[in-house]
């Protein structure tokens, strides 16, 4: 009996400083100040170690981007945090960021379980949302006549076997875009970043972007192919120069907020925590 009491203080003991562990981890993690109060060179050192963070959850790989590139992430980052509390309501694109990361964790069980459903990084799918909708599910098509919440082209849906009505299911709607996603990541296999250029593909379109990798990436630049694509923005069309371009930033900008909330002063758990309890 005396040896097993001592075992179970052992086992408690061992627990415990697990759990320790594990929160002084987490602890050591969050900066100790919001992301609003940081001087610019703190600001930039945040992004950098959270963007690579966050690129090695989606690939388990370690993405090396250039100092221009985790740039552009944080002038994405810049444009979120302004809008945290800006009084500005639930308006899109412009209100108070506080309701559509709120949205999103709502959202945040069903997209999780469809992506990894499809085996496809479930980061992917639970920012996808945010940077197309603010997790609002459109329910009139947009000026090239997307739909729902991952702003499907109807053309497009319906090569994954979804009518347009179809669409506007959040569920159905996130199955396809986990098998476009899967799709583009085995397309772009080759390639060190093929998460980033499946996520470019998604807006940009699978083609084009091969394109793209054909004229720009070439053996000095091919570490980080989307840094390069970015970089080189003024030698690609008006469309990737005006829309595509800022794509990929927003997406990490995205997820360094939504898996970082109280960093940026949000009262919520990161979006990936809200997972769907079996």
């Amino acid at each position: 009996m005396k040896i097993q009491r001592t075992f179970l203080l052992l086992l408690a003991t061992s627990i415990s400083l697990t759990a320790l562990a594990h929160a002084t981890q987490a602890q050591a993690t969050q900066p100790n100040k919001l992301y609003q109060q940081m001087a610019r060179e703190e600001r930039t050192a945040f992004i950098a170690e959270q963007a690579r963070g966050i690129a090695r959850r989606m690939s388990n790989t370690e993405y090396e981007f250039t100092p221009a590139f985790t740039a552009d992430i944080g002038k994405a980052v810049d444009a979120y945090a302004r809008r945290i509390g800006n009084d500005g309501g639930d308006r899109l694109w412009k209100g108070d960021a506080r309701f559509v990361f709120e949205r999103g964790q709502i959202y945040a069980p069903a997209l999780i379980a469809a992506f990894k459903k499809r085996n496809v990084p479930t980061l992917i799918g639970l920012y996808i949302p945010l940077i197309e909708s603010e997790y609002v599910n459109m329910q009139s098509p947009n000026s090239v006549g997307a739909l729902g919440m991952f702003q499907f082209l109807p053309q497009t849906g319906a090569h994954f076997g979804l009518t347009p009505q179809e669409l506007l299911d959040v569920e159905k709607s996130a199955d396809a875009a986990a098998r476009y996603i899967a799709q583009n990541i085995a397309r772009f296999k080759n390639d060190s970043m093929k998460e980033a250029l499946a996520l470019l593909a998604y807006n940009r379109g699978e083609a084009a972007v091969g394109r793209d990798i054909a004229a720009i990436v070439n053996e000095k630049n091919k570490g980080c192919s989307i840094c390069a694509l970015t970089a080189a923005r003024n030698q690609l069309d008006a469309t990737f120069q005006n829309e595509n371009v800022y794509y990929v930033p927003s997406f990490f900008a995205a997820a360094i907020i939504g898996e970082n909330p109280q960093a940026f002063g949000l009262s919520l758990q990161p979006l990936s925590s809200y997972e769907a309890k079996r």
